[in-house]
């Protein structure tokens, strides 16, 4: 069964908003962290906001935390990325990630920290 599955990529002009989605197999409770990354053509994989299961406080990348927001449903089992004011260097395959095994909250921007992924969605900003 496939864990993690995001929607919600799209093409907009730089300015605009998105909403990604990630829809979990499991309530959110299974997990210690839940998180979107991001990775640009030819770049590596960045770690952008992270919910820390059972903590009220998002942990934000310097890089978006003044324009993207993180949030779920966890009735529904979603989780999502609120992306405003999006620039062309947004442009990336977005993917949701969780941490079904504890870690140190000091590295939950950190790929290593993550044993399930999403097959990610496309978010191009142009110009």
């Amino acid at each position: 069964q496939v864990e993690l599955v995001e929607s919600g990529g799209d093409s907009v002009q730089a300015g605009g908003s998105l909403r990604l989605s990630c829809t979990t197999a499991k309530y959110f409770y299974r997990y210690y962290y839940i998180a979107w990354f991001r990775q640009p053509p030819g770049k590596e994989r960045e770690g952008l906001a992270v919910l820390v299961i059972g903590d009220s406080s998002p942990i934000y990348a310097d890089s978006v935390k003044d324009r993207f927001i993180i949030s779920q449903d966890t009735d529904k089992k979603i989780l999502y990325l609120q992306m405003n004011n999006l620039k062309p260097e947004d442009t990336a395959m977005y993917y949701c990630a969780a941490a079904s095994r504890p870690a140190d909250s000091s590295n939950s921007l950190l790929q290593s920290t993550y044993n399930l992924w999403g097959q990610g969605t496309q978010v191009t900003v142009a110009s």
